[in-house]
């Protein structure tokens, strides 16, 4: 890389971040590291097993309970195949029936009616219909106006929104729900976890122990050694089920607050939001570019587009049913859900039929819903898919590849351990308690020797147990889910798991300006009308009739937005996007009457607004058959559109040079005071001119030049009154912010120095600022030089952010992005993080995102970051403490097990301590809330070792006492605490006994230390996570009850007072000495770099190629 990358770029090989290649990222996916997953949003299943099978892998049933189920998937794409054949087959089917009768000259007879209630047309009716695609049917009914007369409903206003109306329509034609799946019950993750491999090996030993040991002792005392095991065995199973089941219920809980969609409806004649579960037949649904027809199936969350609960909006940006189109304007469908096919298809009055699962590609309009719920084409077919809510996370391979790598270690001490025990015991040279000679060739019975054996296995078992850390993958899951309901909380809905930890490692955020960065809340502030500025609140009587005649036309019907006046009296209701709910009420305050204005002209053809030539129109016929082109769209673009404007005395007066420049300084000024200029132009056509033929209309391409000048107004749009203090935040956590924008480039300049993205007026130049087409005008090369400088992109295409994620991605940024348009979708998908907005957000946005941001305020972005860093914190704080226990359990059980032929902690012990570190200590840790400290970091490269040098240096420190320690009492224990005098056995219990009791105190003194890895005090905010504290104390309380209570099961006995202050003060000093660890300096570059060197430098050249999986395991760590 050059010397002019990115300074967050820490490791040359960080192909995850960014790296070469032209345009895609396909070479990213290298095969030399199957546990090198750079971004699962679009890993592929053949990538996906690889690392599944790239290594050994111990308890893979637990290890790989919260992943992917690979096989569902595919079984899940085989269905959607089927359903798509099926639908396919069936309006064949109709076609061909529909052909051969009408060559026969038969006419098809409709479906007689069935009524049903109060209605003349049953629900059988309707969704054969509308399944068929069945036009003949339609228009036996009466067409659209005669299938709402038989659903009672208004195809212009919808259903009376009356409470018992609804229910009857719900009893008639059903709710907008399915029959769902059960989720898995208790049992079956018990079953799971019974299937731990090491847990089976274990009670098939505790079996054999048990059977032994009341053969040989009899049953009143043989019983405990096998007992015990198989106790510990099922508390661990019990505790692990119970885990896993509640985090199985907290995803379930997560996944139906994401289908409980909030979309609106008209009834009455008024705009209202209601639960997707509560649409209903009969209900009008407004449709625009971006939406998704789509039925409420949860499986629809992974096969077709997840969403989630939202505010009210001006077009409802779901239809969860089939249905009618009632009317629309360029509308175009994309059904490839349906047939599999990206075929667009037009819908008008000939094709009218809108099915489940479908999105709008082009336009926008209303359709009349004709079926819910299980009554649709995919509801009936769907609702036996069950949801997978499994995903792969890079963090997660990444764990399981250290899970792997340590528990091979694990396996193969264990190995040792066993062969140097078996040949001990066998070779006369192991001692019991009561130092006699254990096996004696040709005197000890076959059944001593082989119960022997069993506990030598055992003992070789639980190393294993204790070794592999299974709760690695855990914490993932654990920290996840935690970080997902509490951002919840945060505004901020996470669609992919992956995102969470990503977050974290962002170098730099492309955000928009409208309603992100500012309140979205738009008012009309200042006007230039016929050739002046006047007055935006007193100008009615300002301007001449047919000025304001004309641009009432123009905004009411040039607009997706509505205007309800209730029939009563009352406040005027205003719907639609911020902008055009501004210019609305600017047209209200015209005097505009909008029903009025709209039934008194009829709209012909329509362009929906686009953002790349960031204007909208549409054709209206007039009563005097003349045609008028209204336009409105951004003020310079649509300035260079006209050539006249209309005065005081409503005549055309020509744009002259000095008329033009002062449309164009009054642009610059408004957009200098942060407005959002938009310009407002018609051109009047005759009748003629304009296509009669729906078909040829559709193809029609309306006049874009020699355009009126109606009026240029000027659009205040407020920022967030906490956005500067966000995106200070932002900096100093050493993330970019850019701001990334359609609007002006001055008033993107305005808004970026007000939310201090430009720190002064001397910042505001290029290339800081930077206009899209610029941006878009230079070479690769170029823009990849440029990419880092900008701070501001303004009249930015989609296109344009796309070519910038590019360009800071290849320079080794990690990039996040945030969009609400259709046209953001590919910089959404392209970015490492797409945020959509829940508010503004189009359904294609959301689908292309990872996480959606509920408010779309930027302050709800930054707190994903810190979400982001509080996931892969926690991780980390999980891994150096369980590694701790890893290390110190598996030296202290070996050093003793070669030197002695005994070891002091045994299966029961081990099984509690693997619980302690595992399920316990997941718990604790992995849900520690983010904290201020967090930001004060610079982001975390993904290929940044999980193990840094501070967390090496911590857990070596305190495993090395540990270890030190409790060796000391292992050799030494019997005469450093007076115990000579006592029997053989006794001493020896109490002895390992205090090493055991010591040995846990140590590891919860250490989970103190463990959550703040980097700071001196531990204890800061610890009494705030009530949950940390509560584990803390309930594994005290356990521990006080094993050593009291449960000696039997254990193999321990009663401590005195004074031992328990001995283990007490043991573990207590682990915190002293962390204090003085962390004095101790430690180099910036990763132990694992010294250790590929060494490896290096032994490895002769010729093979160094073949090390792509160890450098993959030591890369891990």
């Amino acid at each position: 890389m050059s010397s002019g990358s990115s300074p967050y770029r820490k490791h040359k090989n960080d192909v995850e971040s960014g790296g070469g290649g032209s345009g895609g990222f396909e070479d990213y996916e290298s095969p030399s590291d199957p546990f090198d997953i750079v971004s699962t949003k679009s890993a592929s299943v053949d990538r996906l097993k690889r690392w599944r099978q790239a290594a050994l892998v111990l308890n893979a049933s637990r290890r790989f309970r919260y992943t992917l189920d690979l096989k569902k998937e595919e079984e899940k794409k085989q269905i959607i195949a089927k359903i798509r054949t099926h639908a396919q087959v069936i309006r064949a089917a109709y076609l061909f029936q529909a052909a051969g009768a009408q060559s026969n000259g038969v006419q098809r007879a409709p479906p007689s009616p069935i009524p049903t209630g109060d209605f003349s047309i049953s629900p059988d009716q309707l969704a054969s219909m509308t399944r068929d695609h069945d036009f003949s049917a339609l228009q036996n009914y009466g067409g659209v106006k005669g299938l709402s007369e038989k659903l009672k409903t208004n195809p212009e206003k919808g259903i009376h929104d009356d409470d018992s109306q609804i229910l009857e329509r719900k009893n008639v034609f059903g709710s907008n729900t399915y029959p769902r799946k059960k989720g898995r019950s208790f049992w079956r993750f018990v079953l799971d976890a019974c299937r731990d491999t090491t847990l089976i090996i274990l009670m098939v030993a505790a079996a054999a122990s048990l059977a032994l040991g009341i053969k040989t002792e009899g049953i009143e005392e043989g019983w405990y050694d096998g007992g015990s095991i198989f106790l510990a065995v099922i508390i661990v199973i019990v505790v692990t089920a119970v885990s896993d089941y509640k985090q199985s219920l907290q995803f379930q809980n997560l996944n139906e607050e994401k289908q409980n969609i909030h979309l609106e409806v008209v009834r009455g004649g008024r705009r209202i939001e209601i639960s997707i579960f509560d649409i209903i037949v009969g209900d009008v649904i407004p449709l625009k570019i971006g939406d998704q027809v789509r039925k409420t199936c949860s499986f629809l969350y992974h096969a077709i587009c997840p969403f989630l609960p939202l505010r009210s909006q001006s077009v409802m940006n779901q239809v969860p049913a089939d249905g009618i189109l009632v009317s629309g304007h360029s509308l175009a469908v994309d059904e490839s859900s349906m047939t599999g096919e990206s075929k667009i298809v037009h819908k008008d009055h000939k094709a009218p039929f809108l099915m489940s699962g479908c999105k709008i590609a082009d336009g926008y309009g209303t359709m009349l819903v004709t079926s819910v719920g299980i009554n649709t084409e995919w509801g009936l077919l769907m609702a036996s898919i069950s949801e997978d809510n499994g995903e792969e996370t890079p963090l997660q391979v990444r764990l399981n590849g250290v899970a792997t790598f340590i528990g091979i270690v694990g396996l193969v001490v264990a190995i040792a351990v066993l062969i140097i025990l078996l040949a001990r015991y066998f070779s006369g040279h192991s001692k019991d308690d009561k130092d006699k000679v254990e096996f004696i060739a040709g005197k000890t019975s076959v059944g001593d020797a082989v119960d022997g054996a069993i506990k030598i296995f055992t003992i070789a078992v639980t190393i294993v147990v204790v070794a592999v850390p299974e709760g690695l993958p855990l914490a993932v899951t654990l920290t996840l889910a935690y970080s997902m309901r509490k951002m919840m909380a945060d505004k901020a809905l996470v669609r992919r798991l992956s995102a969470c930890e990503t977050m974290g490692s962002a170098t730099t955020i492309c955000s928009d300006k409208t309603g992100t960065l500012t309140l979205n809340l738009m008012t009309v502030v200042e006007a230039y009308i016929c050739g002046k500025k006047i007055d935006t609140q007193n100008n009615k009587s300002e301007l001449p009739s047919k000025v304001v005649s004309l641009l009432i036309e123009g905004i009411a019907q040039n607009t997706t937005g509505s205007v309800f006046t209730p029939e009563g009296g009352g406040n005027i209701e205003v719907s639609g996007s911020p902008t055009e709910k501004a210019i609305l009420q600017w047209g209200v305050n015209l005097g505009m009457d909008f029903d009025v204005v709209r039934a008194e002209s009829s709209v012909v053809h329509a362009f929906p607004f686009n953002s790349e030539k960031k204007r909208g129109g549409v054709a209206v016929k007039v009563p005097n058959s003349e045609v008028h082109i209204h336009w409105k769209g951004a003020a310079e673009i649509l300035l260079d559109a006209c050539t006249s404007y209309l005065d005081d005395n409503e005549s055309l007066v020509a744009l002259d040079g000095d008329k033009v420049r002062y449309y164009k300084k009054a642009i610059e000024s408004m957009a200098a005071g942060s407005l959002r200029c938009v310009a407002i132009a018609y051109r009047a056509c005759k009748g003629e001119t304009v296509p009669n033929d729906e078909e040829e209309l559709g193809i029609w391409q309306m006049p874009e030049d020699d355009l009126v000048l109606l009026a240029i107004v000027g659009l205040k749009d407020p920022c967030r009154s906490n956005v500067r203090d966000a995106v200070q935040l932002c900096i100093k956590a050493g993330v970019k912010v850019r701001m990334v924008t359609g609007d002006n480039l001055q008033t993107a300049r305005a808004i970026a120095l007000e939310c201090g993205i430009l720190e002064s007026n001397a910042d505001a130049k290029e290339p800081n600022l930077i206009e899209g087409k610029a941006f878009r005008a230079l070479s690769e090369e170029q823009r990849l030089e440029v990419a880092e400088k900008i701070s501001v992109m303004g009249r930015s295409s989609p296109n344009d952010k796309l070519l910038l994620v590019q360009a800071l991605r290849k320079k080794g940024h990690v990039v996040a992005v945030t969009g609400d348009g259709t046209n953001d979708a590919p910089a959404l998908h392209e970015a490492d993080i797409g945020l959509a907005m829940g508010i503004q957000g189009t359904e294609v946005a959301k689908e292309s995102s990872d996480i959606i941001i509920l408010d779309d305020n930027f302050a709800s972005v930054v707190k994903v970051v810190r979400w982001g860093r509080s996931v892969y914190a926690n991780i980390q704080k999980f891994i150096q403490f369980q590694l701790t226990v890893n290390v110190a359990a598996l030296v202290i059980n070996v050093v003793a097990a070669i030197s002695s032929g005994d070891v002091p902690l045994n299966a029961v012990q081990l099984l509690w301590v693997n619980l302690i570190m595992d399920t316990l200590g997941a718990l604790a840790l992995a849900t520690e809330p983010p904290t201020d400290h967090l930001m004060d970091r610079t982001p975390v490269g993904r290929r940044e070792p999980l193990i840094t040098n501070i967390m090496w240096r911590n857990l070596l420190i305190q495993a090395l006492y540990q270890v030190m320690v409790l060796n000391v009492l292992n050799f030494e224990g019997i005469k450093i605490l007076n115990l000579e005098h006592e029997s053989n056995e006794h001493a020896k219990k109490t002895k390992n006994t205090l090493i055991f009791n010591a040995f846990v105190f140590s590891q919860i003194f250490n989970e103190f230390n463990a959550r703040k890895p980097d700071e001196m005090n531990v204890f800061k905010g610890v009494t705030k996570n009530r949950l940390f504290m509560g584990i803390i104390g309930f594994t005290i309380l356990l521990q006080v009850i094993i050593i009291m209570f449960l000696g039997k099961f254990t193999t321990t006995v009663r401590l005195s007072w004074q031992l328990w202050l001995v283990s007490v003060g043991i573990g207590i000093i682990s915190w002293p000495l962390a204090v003085v660890g962390k004095l101790i300096p430690v180099s910036r570059r990763p132990f694992s770099e010294y250790f590929s060197s060494i490896i290096s430098s032994c490895i002769p050249s010729h093979r160094r190629n073949m090390g792509g999986s160890l450098r993959g395991n030591e890369e891990v760590l």
